[in-house]
């Protein structure tokens, strides 16, 4: 069997390593746009503010080798021809398949005017991440500005400003990281943003990114505009699927997957931020675009392109902030039917309930017990006996079990 794989993100380099785990003779290809090892994306902002590369090569960089995988750096897909089973590469190059992931990624996006001028930067791609951070390092003392306060866009505001820059953020919404996190812990986030230094701009739209042959500024709707030395558009993200035009693959913002990661062609797969999943708890479909679903998508591949019959759960909404000064983690939904919620100070603790079950929480300060939390959430557990102890910080799997236990106990007794 012979597997093509576009890209050797998370997404990709797990299913190669899948594979390999149970088939030792498949031959594996695995491509790449740019000159690296496989890395993880998320831990660039880790990698830049702190200089490890331990985190961002999280299977070592020497893991294709390892793995008798074949990963071509620097080459580019341009069409994917299903009837032929055949990829063309940037070069007119044609490669063969038998089984074809597609796991392309994404880069951010902002759906403005100007967002393709040269000096307008990304930060989903090492090359990318470089590239802003050499230009940070030489304008250290200028000005950056970012168009939008999601959870990427104040990663990148906390490293820009770690350079020494002056950075300033526009964000439409009323709150920072408005589809994530609820006013009250969003409102922790920006006093501390705040407090190193970062001029967040809310409530103020952007309307695109001026200049003729590079970006020069950025006009707000106010009719004013914000001059700087460094621009960034970081409205959300963009899956790449711009090579799969005329190839029969229904796409619509990411690439249409069903429950077992199938495209609508045959023997052609999609994982990780390019692949438009279910959401576990909601069933809604959208691009999940976070690190834990790209691994866990390409695992559920790997298995089904090795022929077991695996179907993916659905698609979890997470997100965590580390390098702030306080962390914060927000999972699953904003609201529900029922909100237990305590605060101290900056340490707030939110859980929402539906129907007695665990539907999303948010965390800033302090994020203890939110694995059991997100456990309990995915095995949609009935917390009710439970009550508030949740907002205990202590609270443990091993609390939930003496309180069943206790249960059980008043129950016997009753009768």
């Amino acid at each position: 069997m012979r597997v093509v794989i576009i890209g050797a993100g998370p997404a990709g380099l797990t299913v190669a390593e899948t594979l390999r785990e149970y088939d030792r003779k498949a031959e594996i290809v695995l491509l790449s746009s740019e000159p690296f090892a496989p890395y993880a994306p998320p831990a660039m902002a880790d990698h830049f503010l702190t200089g490890r590369n331990e985190t961002l090569f999280w299977k070592g960089e020497d893991v294709c080798g390892r793995l008798g995988v074949d990963h071509r750096a620097n080459v580019r897909v341009t069409r994917v021809r299903p009837a032929s089973r055949q990829i063309v590469l940037d070069g007119g190059e044609t490669l063969d398949y038998h089984r074809l992931v597609i796991a392309s990624g994404s880069s951010l996006y902002a759906p403005l005017p100007g967002r393709d001028l040269p000096g307008v930067y990304d930060f989903k791609s090492l090359t990318a991440a470089r590239a802003l951070v050499e230009r940070g390092k030489s304008k250290a003392g200028g000005k950056a500005v970012i168009v939008g306060a999601g959870f990427i866009g104040v990663e990148i505001a906390i490293l820009l400003r770690e350079l020494g820059l002056a950075v300033t953020m526009v964000e439409m919404a009323d709150r920072v990281m408005p589809s994530m996190l609820d006013s009250e812990t969003a409102e922790i986030v920006l006093a501390a943003m705040r407090e190193l230094g970062i001029d967040v701009r809310l409530e103020t739209k952007a309307t695109g990114f001026t200049g003729k042959r590079k970006a020069t500024g950025v006009a707000l709707e106010s009719g004013s505009g914000i001059k700087a030395d460094v621009y960034v558009a970081a409205t959300g993200v963009k899956p790449h699927i711009e090579f799969l035009g005329g190839s029969g693959i229904d796409a619509k913002w990411g690439v249409l997957v069903d429950d077992h990661l199938r495209t609508s062609v045959p023997d052609v797969y999609a994982a990780g931020d390019v692949a438009e999943t279910f959401d576990l708890l909601t069933g809604k479909r959208y691009v999940h675009a976070i690190f834990p679903n790209a691994v866990t998508q390409a695992r559920v591949v790997a298995m089904n392109l090795l022929g077991y019959d695996t179907v993916y759960p659905g698609s979890e909404t997470m997100n965590s902030l580390k390098h702030l000064g306080l962390p914060v983690m927000a999972v699953g939904a904003m609201k529900g039917e029922e909100e237990l919620r305590s605060r101290h100070g900056n340490v707030t603790r939110k859980i929402f309930l539906s129907d007695g079950r665990i539907v999303g929480f948010r965390l800033a300060g302090d994020i203890s017990a939110a694995g059991v939390y997100r456990s309990l959430m995915i095995r949609r557990a009935d917390v009710r006996a439970i009550g508030k102890h949740l907002l205990d910080p202590h609270f443990s799997a091993g609390a939930l079990a003496l309180e069943a236990a206790a249960a059980r106990l008043d129950l016997r007794f009753a009768a």
